[in-house]
């Protein structure tokens, strides 16, 4: 079982910046795939960015420019460096993790609120 534990959220004026963290309970190094979601209420969670094994990174057309995926397997850490934060990336966000030798997500964080005021 990997724990997933999220830090870095908070409240942030519109132009702002955060990053985000999330410390593995094991090694990250041979983790497939790890990413950030979101999720809004009363909406469905949407999947921010990805980060591979090789470092190949996927972002949302809303995030691109703005955001930033990285892993320190050295720390078993996952980050998500988020510049000129906007209204609309208000939300929780959550860290996910593939299964050892799987390409999909079955571990999860507890989440980490990101408020940006207007």
């Amino acid at each position: 079982q990997v724990q997933l534990v999220e830090s870095g959220g908070g409240l942030v004026q519109a132009g702002g910046s955060l990053r985000l963290s999330c410390a593995a309970s094991i090694g990250i190094s041979d983790i497939i795939r790890m990413g950030w979601h979101r999720q809004v209420p009363g909406e469905q969670r949407e999947l921010v960015a990805t980060i591979t094994r090789g470092n190949i990174t996927t972002y949302i057309d809303a995030v691109k420019g703005r955001f930033t995926i990285s892993r320190d397997n050295a720390k078993n850490t996952l980050y998500l460096q988020m510049n000129n934060l906007k209204y609309e990336d208000t939300g929780v966000y959550y860290c996910a993790a593939s299964k050892i030798g799987s390409f999909y997500f079955g571990y999860w964080g507890q989440g980490t609120q990101v408020t940006v005021s207007s």
